[in-house]
């Protein structure tokens, strides 16, 4: 047994809230506790992030109209991503893709602005600031389902009008919209693979050893 190992407990604990994690996008209304909205953002601010840059901003979206504005602007994008699906349009306006009504809470998420002075491991990879903003949200839904409460990442919408709604500055960029709050029930599997969408594939697909593909 490893010395650094946690509890089986604590360790199948940790394994079942990977599993169970889901993109939710049916809420059910209620409220989220402030010590414990507190508590998830802590746990998104724990993440990893590329030479220690923090690069993730969050705003919380407490304004009505700001909300309705935001929901408008996600369905514009669901509209324009129906067009571009050509064939599969009708199959996709079926689908639910967002609960920003719905939701307790309301949060967007954004990459910082000046990131370019943080060379640190970006030099040659610029984009792993997105990657840290996005090891963020995982930490915040994986500790929200742990207690209780459904997640959505919505990325339905376009940057350049989002980030001049809630007045982000230049070279900041909003990365996804964050629909957060009870729920009658978790999805049994991810909810684009429920409703037929797509399948996931196996681990074994996508592990090759040494190079590429073997």
């Amino acid at each position: 047994m490893n010395e650094h190992a946690y509890s089986a407990a604590e360790r199948a604990a940790i394994y079942r809230v990977i599993a169970e994690r889901r993109d939710m996008r049916h809420f059910s209304g209620g409220e989220v506790a402030p010590e414990l909205l507190a508590k998830l953002l802590e746990a998104a601010h724990q993440a990893p992030s590329v030479g220690l840059m923090q690069p993730w901003r969050f705003i919380r979206i407490t304004r009505v109209q700001t909300r309705e504005a935001i929901a408008e602007l996600v369905e514009q994008e669901r509209l324009r991503t129906a067009e571009a699906l050509d064939q599969r349009s009708d199959e996709f306006m079926q689908l639910k893709v967002e609960g920003v009504r719905e939701c307790a809470e309301l949060l967007v998420v954004g990459l910082m602005d000046r990131r370019e002075a943080h060379i640190f491991g970006r030099r040659t990879l610029p984009e792993m600031d997105l990657a840290s903003v996005a090891c963020a949200i995982q930490n915040m839904w994986l500790a929200a389902r742990a207690e209780g409460l459904g997640m959505g990442w919505v990325s339905l919408f376009d940057p350049f009008k989002l980030g001049k709604l809630l007045n982000m500055p230049a070279g900041s960029k909003p990365v996804a919209v964050l629909c957060l709050g009870p729920v009658k029930a978790f999805y049994s599997n991810p909810m684009l693979q429920e409703q037929g969408w797509a399948q996931p594939r196996e681990l074994s697909e996508l592990l090759s050893e040494n190079q590429w593909g073997e």
